[in-house]
C-alpha cells in the first residue's frame, strides 16, 4: 500500500506547479497589511477541492468588516478513515505576507516562475508547500482507494501571519466542535533545509512597547531639555541584563538554545535634526524559555525602567502588545514517534525533536490540549525576496503525511 501511495505522489509534479501557479495569482494578503484577504484563494482552493472525494468539505467564515466580502474564509475538507472517532488534521495557512520592495524580487512575486526543482513567488513554501503536500497526501489516498485508519482532515486556516485572530483563534473559541478530544494536528509550516526537525515546542512571545517622556527643546540647549532619545538610548542598554537574569539554556531550542531578548522597532520622534526629543518610543521582542513565565520578565523590566527613570529623569511607561505562552507537545506523544518514523522512511535521515522562538499556530492547539507537531522539509525561504519551495520537498512531505495517517489509530 505505501508503495502504491508513494508512486502516485511521485506522478503530481504537474499537479504541483499547477497548484502554485493558480494560488501565486491570488495573493492573499491581510486586509490588515494592505490585500483584501483570502477570499480569491479560497475561492479557488474550493474549486480544487470539490472536485474530490471528501466526505464533509465546508468554510467557517470569521467576520472581518476590513476584508473583501467582510469575512475570513476557513477551509474544512474531511476524508473519513474506518475510525470516524478521531482525526489527523494536516493545517496550512492560506494568508501571505506582502511581498515587500519589488526591487529585490528577480521575477514577480504573484507569477509562479519555475526554475528546475523551485517555485519562485511569495507564499509558495509559506505556507502553500505545506498546504499542497497535505492535499497531495488525500489525494492519492483517494486515487488509490486507500481508507486510512482514522479520518485525514485539512484545514486551510485565515490569518495566520498576522496573529490568527480570523482563523484558528476565533474557531477554537467560537467553532470549538470542529475538533473532536482525541484529534491531533500535523502543522507543515517550520523545518529546516535537511528535514530533520520535529518542531514539538516553542517560546513564550512577549512582545513590550516601551514609551520614554522626558522634555522637548532646541537641541542647542541641552540643558533646558531632557533627551527622552538618550535615556530611551541607555534603556535600551540596560534591558540586556534581562539575558543575565533569564540565562538558563534548553538544549531542546536549537540554535537560540537561551531566551531572547532583543529591541526591534523604533517609532519617529522628532521630524528634524535641530529638536531634542521629548519622546521617544521602541519596542522589544522577547523568546522566552517555557520554564519562565512572561509575568516574571514583565517584573524585571519594571525594575529596570524604574532605575533608568531615575538616572536620567525621565517617565518610563511600558506596556504589553503580545503576551503568549506556549505548552510543549510530549516528546513520546504517539504523533511524535509517527512523525519521526514517517520521516525517517521518507528522507533517509535522522530527525530529532527540538523547539523553535518562532510563533506558529501550534502553540494555540497546544494550549487548547491537542496534540500538535510541526513539520517541513522547507530551505527556509518564508517572507525573503525571491522565495521559492522546492517540489522535490511538496512530494516528499505529502509522502511523510500520508505515511503518518496510515499508521495513526
Amino acid at each position: 500500500m505505501e508503495k502504491e501511495l508513494f508512486k502516485k505522489i511521485d506522478s503530481y509534479k504537474q499537479t504541483v506547479i499547477d497548484w502554485q501557479t493558480r494560488m501565486m495569482a491570488c495573493p492573499a494578503v491581510s486586509p490588515h497589511s494592505g490585500g483584501e484577504g483570502e477570499h480569491a484563494k479560497a475561492a479557488y482552493l474550493m474549486s480544487v477541492l470539490k472536485q474530490m472525494n471528501f466526505d464533509e468539505l465546508y468554510v467557517i467564515n470569521v467576520k472581518d468588516s476590513k476584508a473583501k466580502d467582510g469575512v475570513r474564509p476557513n477551509i474544512v475538507a474531511k476524508y473519513y478513515g474506518q475510525n470516524k472517532k478521531k482525526t489527523l488534521w494536516v493545517m496550512a495557512h492560506m494568508d501571505i505576507v506582502p511581498p515587500g520592495d519589488l526591487a529585490l524580487w528577480k521575477t514577480d512575486p504573484f507569477k509562479a516562475v519555475v526554475k528546475g526543482d523551485k517555485i519562485y513567488g511569495r507564499g509558495s513554501e509559506d505556507n502553500q508547500q505545506g498546504l499542497v503536500s497535505g492535499l497531495l497526501a488525500v489525494k492519492a489516498m483517494m486515487e488509490c482507494n486507500v481508507r486510512p485508519p482514522c479520518n485525514y482532515a485539512l484545514l486551510f486556516n485565515a490569518d495566520e501571519e498576522i496573529g490568527s485572530v480570523y482563523g484558528i483563534d476565533a474557531i477554537l473559541k467560537k467553532h470549538a466542535k470542529t475538533f473532536g478530544k482525541e484529534d491531533v494536528f500535523l502543522v507543515p509550516d517550520g523545518g529546516n533545509p535537511e528535514g530533520t526537525m520535529v518542531e514539538i515546542a516553542e517560546k513564550n512571545m512577549l512582545w513590550v512597547k516601551f514609551t520614554v517622556t522626558g522634555k522637548q527643546t532646541h537641541a542647542s540647549t541641552p540643558h533646558c531639555g531632557i533627551n527622552a532619545h538618550r535615556a530611551a538610548a541607555y534603556l535600551v542598554i540596560k534591558l540586556g541584563d534581562l539575558y543575565k537574569k533569564f540565562n538558563k539554556k534548553d538544549k531542546l531550542f536549537a540554535p537560540e538554545s537561551t531566551s531572547t531578548f532583543e529591541p526591534t522597532k523604533r517609532e519617529a520622534n522628532v521630524p528634524n535634526i535641530n529638536t531634542l526629543p521629548g519622546t521617544d518610543v521602541f519596542y522589544l521582542d522577547c523568546r522566552v524559555l517555557p520554564c519562565y513565565k512572561n509575568a516574571d520578565v514583565l517584573k524585571e523590566i519594571a525594575k529596570i525602567s524604574k532605575a533608568v527613570e531615575k538616572q536620567c529623569q525621565v517617565k518610563i511607561q511600558f506596556e504589553p502588545v503580545m503576551s503568549e505562552s506556549s505548552k510543549p507537545t510530549p516528546k513520546d506523544a504517539p504523533l511524535v514517534k509517527l512523525t519521526q518514523e514517517a520521516v525517517k522512511t521518507v528522507y533517509k535521515n535522522t530527525p530529532r525533536t527540538m523547539g523553535v522562538g518562532g510563533g506558529t499556530v501550534g502553540a494555540y492547539l497546544r494550549n487548547a490540549g491537542y496534540t500538535a507537531v510541526v513539520y517541513s522539509k522547507l530551505d527556509e525561504m518564508a517572507h525573503q525576496p525571491n522565495e521559492y519551495s522546492s517540489i522535490k520537498n511538496t512530494l516528499g512531505d505529502a509522502k511523510v503525511f500520508a505515511l503518518v495517517s496510515l499508521h495513526f489509530k
